[in-house]
Formats: C-alpha cells, structure tokens, sequence
C-alpha cells in the first residue's frame, strides 16, 4: 500500500487546524487514517504549534510513507528528517543534541614570553 503523510485540516474559516495523518495516498483526504502522528496549528500566537511523536514519524518514514511537500517543511522544522538521514532514533531527539567535545588542550606548553626569557635566549 503507497502511504503518505500529510495535513488534514480542521477548525474553522480563518483559523486552520491541522492534524498530521498517515494515510492511504490514493484515498481523499477526508478519507480512513491509519494513525495520527501529531498536529500542526500555523496560526497559533506568537508562533505555529508543532507538535509531532517523533517516534512514530520515525517509524512510518523508515516503513516508506512519503511526507507531502508541507508535511517534509514541518518535520524538518523539528529535526525528524535530519534524524532519518543520520540514523537516529526518536530517544536520540528526545535527549537533544549532544554536548560538545573540550577543546583538546595544546599539545605543546610553552612558557608566557617575558622580558627575563627574551633576554635568557639571547
């Protein structure tokens, strides 16, 4: 079965709702869902609300649903198509990015130039 996640809207005129749906891809979109991985309210104040399970986008992208166009700009917004690509799990967004690595020390110390060791090399 060719499965595609995607928008269904809901809500009212002039204030969209959208739940993100995955579903048959030769259905309307009115049509049977098989799950409902999140939602999506781009008029929300001050920013849009996105909020998706990771782990079951994970899992529907890795069994080769297809995002719409929309649906890819959302769940790159939240770091889930960057996570596919690098192999990471949804336990590996939930703990966020790693720390970064210390600096590596100088290998080689040398002592801060004075003028008692600029005259001592001389």
């Amino acid at each position: 079965m060719a499965t595609a996640i995607r928008l269904k809207r809901g809500g009212r005129a002039h204030a969209p709702y959208y739940r993100v749906v995955v579903m048959d891809s030769r259905k309307r979109n009115r049509g049977r869902i098989l799950d409902e991985i999140g939602v999506y309210q781009p008029c929300a104040r001050p920013e849009p609300l996105i909020e998706i399970d990771a782990a079951r986008a994970l899992d529907w992208l890795g069994k080769g649903a297809q995002p719409t166009q929309t649906v890819r700009n959302v769940l790159s917004k939240k770091g889930i198509l960057a996570a596919l690509a690098e192999g990471k799990t949804a336990e590996d967004l939930e703990r966020g990015p790693a720390a970064p690595a210390p600096a590596a020390a100088e290998t080689e110390t040398s002592p801060p130039e004075t003028k008692d060791n600029l005259d001592a090399a001389q």
